[in-house]
């Protein structure tokens, strides 16, 4: 078998409301790159990445896997990945794995669970993403607290969810601290609560919320401050775990974390580390400096959902609720649409390969909407109410 062909495609699919985070906006709707694969014996992988248009950057490595087995996924890696470091891109390397394990599963007619050591887990639990929005359903913008705890208890209800995060940043620091208190007291001692400012606070503020939240029993802190030695000094001063996505959230950082004692729980991700693959590899390395691990959401589509639940349902020790965007999206390009949520947790796919198929007459429709509506990673996540704002690192 070897790969014959690859076809990308860019979508975007509209949100329910803009979303806020420390470095701007996703401007009511997000879009991903689709990547399909095709072999020499008709069989098609499905991969998925964000970080804006990845249509061009992708074609540059097609003529690196042309011809290459999908099974070979060592030398794939070494001819996409590490080959030069202009071309060290894991996010792009992953959506090539995540097709690559597409095909070998559809090949085989076993999930991608069944290649990374088998599921250990039916469903993957997930947790209410709280988002400042901006235009939110029924009108106007979320401005108080109260607007959070609401929206947490809305989730809760709806979703089944049993754990929440702010992605904080946004509003004033004791604002967004009096969510997590708010929502302790109207969902009560059992519901997960977690915060992340991304790293945007500086290390005095990071404490001082840190010490504040202490008695509300979170569950974790993630990138309190930035950088390795930013999230290293929290550590020290605060009495909660300390998480990441964003430090260590590649493996030549991972050593200098742990010797740092910067991070209690690494946040996975399918992109960040090398693809499904890395991720089993990353938990390897977390179960030997016991370290707490956990999903980190990237935006995804139903592609890379898909693979994120295969990847999350192989490991054992991954007790925490993973992180989704996708309450926030009106429709899918997958076909049956949304997946759903039972009970705050999304079934792993049980067909063969990543269990999930392109819906076209969608991706011919949210092409058209990426056409009309432009990739807003090039426009600098602009926030669409403070056009001269930007973003300031350890200003608060």
């Amino acid at each position: 078998m070897k790969i014959v062909d690859m076809r990308v495609r860019c979508v975007a699919i509209p949100l329910n409301a803009q979303l806020r985070h420390n470095t701007g906006v996703h401007p009511g709707y997000l879009l991903r790159t689709v990547l399909e694969l095709i072999t020499d014996e008709g069989i098609v992988g499905l991969g998925e990445v964000g970080g804006g248009d990845q249509r061009g950057a992708l074609l540059k490595l097609k003529p690196r896997i042309i011809g290459m087995d999908p099974f070979h996924l060592e030398t794939i890696k070494l001819k996409t990945l590490r080959a030069i470091y202009y071309l060290s891109n894991a996010r792009l390397y992953a959506a090539i794995e995540m097709a690559c394990l597409d095909i070998q599963g559809k090949m085989l007619g076993r999930p991608v669970s069944d290649l990374l050591g088998g599921a250990v887990r039916e469903s993957v639990p997930f947790i209410a993403y709280l988002f400042w929005r901006y235009d939110r359903p029924g009108g106007g913008h979320d401005a108080h607290a109260e607007d959070m705890a609401d929206l947490c208890e809305e989730l809760a209800e709806t979703l089944g969810v049993k754990a929440m995060k702010l992605k904080a940043g946004v509003m004033p620091p004791n604002e967004e601290a009096r969510v997590l208190e708010l929502c302790r007291d109207r969902l009560g001692p059992e519901f997960g609560l977690r915060i992340d400012p991304n790293g945007v606070w500086s290390v005095p503020t990071a404490t001082r919320i840190g010490h504040r939240l202490e008695p509300l029993a979170i569950e974790y802190f993630e990138d309190p401050s930035w950088g390795l030695e930013g999230n290293a000094a929290v550590r020290r001063a605060v009495r909660i775990p300390i998480a990441t996505n964003m430090y260590p959230a590649k493996f030549d950082d991972l050593g200098p974390a742990v010797r740092l004692g910067a991070v209690d729980i690494v946040l996975t991700d399918i992109h960040y580390w090398e693809g499904p693959r890395g991720v089993k590899d990353l938990s390897a390395v977390c179960r030997t400096f016991a370290l707490g691990v956990a999903m980190h959401s990237g935006a995804e589509f139903g592609i890379e959902l898909a693979a994120m639940l295969h990847t999350a349902a192989t490991i054992p020790e991954m007790s925490f609720a993973g992180d989704a965007h996708y309450h926030y999206l009106t429709d899918d390009i997958i076909e049956g649409g949304l997946m759903p949520y039972v009970d705050g947790a999304i079934a792993v796919p049980t067909g063969p390969g990543l269990g999930v198929t392109l819906d076209e007459d969608k991706m011919r429709h949210y092409e058209r909407v990426y056409e009309e509506r432009g990739d807003y990673y090039a426009r600098f996540h602009q926030d669409p109410y403070r056009p001269d704002w930007y973003p300031v690192v350890g200003g608060l």
